[in-house]
Parts: C-alpha cells; structure tokens; sequence
C-alpha cells in the first residue's frame, strides 16, 4: 500500500463520496465505522481515499474528534486474507519496528482500524536532482540513514515462524521473467536453447542467493512502503505492506532500498549507503560477510533475482491489471538487472537477452558500474 500525501491534520471537513463496486459492502463498512465512533472518536463524514495499491486492498484516512487522524483499510475476505498482516504486524511491534498499530479488526468483513504513520511516502520527500553538499542532499542522506536504522531493527526480529525464501519460491518469482516480460510484454519467442540458458541461469542465480545467511525479509522495503515526516528528515520512518514477510537472505531488503524501482541513485550513493548498513549490521550482530567485497557481491546476485521478478511482475501489472503505470518504472529496473548481468561470469547469454527484448522495444544502453 501507498498512502497519498494529503494533510492528515487538517481541520474535519466533509469529504468527496467514495465509490464503492457493492453498496452492501458500502453499507457494511459505514455501520463498522459507526459502531468505532465513540471509542476512537471517529468523524465518519471526513472519511477520503489514502492509498494507491497493487491489490484489492484499499486505505481511507479518518479524522478524529481529538486533531489526528486513524487509517481504515477494506480488504475484502473473497480476495485478501489479512491474517498474514496482522501476524507480521504483531512480530514487528513487538522488536520496535515502526509498523502501525492495530486499533480494531473485524476479520469476517475484512475491515481494520489503524493507527495513521503519515500521509507522505519516503519516495515524495526525496530529491534525486539535489546537489552534492546541498540542504536538499543532506535531507536524502538523512533520510535513508533512518531507512537503514529502521532495517536492522527488523532483521533483528526473530524470523523462526517465518516461512523460508526458498528454492521453490524464487523459482516462482523468476518465471515471471519468461512468462509476462519476455514473452507478453516485449512479445520474444523463447525457442529451446533460450529457455535451457534462463534454467541454468536461474540455477545460478538461486544457488548464490541460498547461500546467504538469512533474517526477516519485508519483501518490498522501498520508498514507496516506507512514511516519512515531510518536515524532519531525521525522524523515525513508518513501516507498510510488510504482509508477505519470509525468512530469507540478509541482502534482500537492502538492495530494494538501494536499488529502487522508483527512484535511482548512482553506484557511488548506493555503496556508500550499503557501507553504512554493512556497519550498522556488523554492530548489531546480524549475519553479513566479514569482508564488505563479499557483501556487495550478495547484494548484486540478490538485486539481480529481485529486479527480474520485478520486470515480470510490472509486466504482468500492466497486461494482466491493467496497471499502465507501471511501464514508466521498466527502464529503471531493466537498467538494474542489465548492469549486474553485464558484469559476472556465467551471466553474459542473460545481459543479451535483456538486450534482445528492450531492442524489440526501442533500443538498449550498455551500463558499466562497480565489482569487488
């Protein structure tokens, strides 16, 4: 989920109707909220639209008697289950994690009361066009300072009840490659030997990330998940859709920090932050490498499994869904993958066939970057 930046201490003021697919549904979710209103002081005529999501889930911002304002999510049981996320969201709370509290939960309609972490993403606080040394650059390294804080304390998190990032798993997520990007998206067809290179690539790829040391992985840490305080760029950041938590590699929430889908830094802001974090971790006692050459090489290989996913999965977004949106972010993620495949041994045939599908779209740019 991501909540828009609208004012979430506005005086209350009557809000614009919602629509609503199923006015049983409609009238449902509106005698739930009555029935919260004393409790939480809740001013149901201020309810608006918070969030902009990839699933069936959706996010109202409320206001409140007493000057704040609470967060409602419909989720309707046909489609979401939310067990995972009030699971997760207990796990996180109980280490510290600035994930929002869960004030009600009628789990047979599928509505929750949630306390508000802010109505500005991580993403729209920050400045990728700031200066070195500028007011505006020192905000963007602040503010992923508390990114990296807030990362060690969920890694810290017993993750036993997980379950496992396993073979299986990243397997699955790997396919969506041929099945939505390749194929549907950029329309390649995949003849025999291409398909036998992406099975023994993919083979490489899952054997260096399983060898990592594993902790809580969020899954989807980026700046699109992460509130921020528009006005503080030191304050602590607030943690969202954290449901799909596994226990996997200790890279993997990193890199989908570093290497975000919808922003991109240069290599040199993405080594340094990787820098601060791998020292951090070492302080923390969280199992990273000794040597930060062999970390950043975990980083890499686990960016390269993450950001094929992503490219099937935007893919699968726009084709499927109907998502649009998510074609503007490709060139960004392919850039991702592209580097990384352009640089390690085994991962030449692959770094083609990247090449091959975005010429199909219009044309490639050779990246060069950083190895250890």
């Amino acid at each position: 989920m991501t909540f828009a930046d609208t004012p979430s201490t506005a005086a209350p003021a009557p809000a614009a109707p919602i629509a609503w697919a199923d006015p049983a549904r409609a009238q449902a979710f509106a005698a739930w909220l009555d029935g919260l209103r004393a409790e939480h002081g809740l001013l149901p005529e201020t309810v608006r639209a918070a969030s902009a999501d990839a699933s069936f889930r959706r996010y109202f911002r409320i206001d409140t008697a007493a000057g704040t304002s609470l967060i409602a999510m419909d989720a309707p049981p046909s489609h979401e289950d939310c067990r995972p996320f009030v699971a997760i969201d207990r796990l996180l709370a109980a280490g510290d994690v600035g994930v929002p509290r869960i004030l009600a939960w009628d789990e047979p309609q599928g509505f929750m009361l949630l306390s508000d972490l802010g109505a500005h993403t991580l993403l729209s606080t920050l400045r990728p066009e700031a200066q070195p040394h500028s007011p505006e650059d020192v905000a963007n390294r602040l503010r992923y300072a508390s990114a990296l804080d807030e990362l060690v304390r969920i890694q810290a998190v017993p993750a036993d009840s997980l379950p496992p990032y396993d073979d299986a798993l990243l397997q699955r997520e790997l396919s969506l490659l041929p099945d939505w990007y390749l194929t549907q998206l950029r329309g390649l067809t995949l003849d025999d030997a291409t398909r036998q290179m992406l099975d023994t690539t993919f083979a490489l790829i899952k054997a260096q990330v399983l060898g990592q040391a594993t902790v809580l992985v969020h899954r989807d840490y980026h700046s699109r998940n992460l509130m921020a305080d528009a006005a503080d760029p030191q304050a602590r950041l607030g943690v969202i859709d954290f449901q799909d938590a596994v226990r996997g590699p200790v890279t993997y929430d990193l890199v989908s920090l570093l290497r975000d889908a919808y922003v991109m830094w240069d290599e040199e802001a993405q080594i340094d932050h990787a820098v601060r974090y791998w020292q951090r971790a070492r302080q923390a006692g969280l199992p990273v490498p000794e040597d930060f050459g062999d970390f950043w090489r975990d980083v890499e290989w686990m960016g390269l499994q993450r950001h094929l996913k992503v490219l099937g999965i935007f893919a699968r977004l726009a084709i499927r869904d109907g998502k649009q949106q998510y074609l503007g972010d490709i060139p960004r993620v392919w850039t991702y993958a592209h580097r990384v495949a352009s640089r390690y041994q085994g991962l030449g045939p692959l770094a083609r066939l990247l090449e091959q599908a975005e010429a199909a779209h219009g044309g490639t740019q050779t990246q060069v970057g950083y190895t250890f």
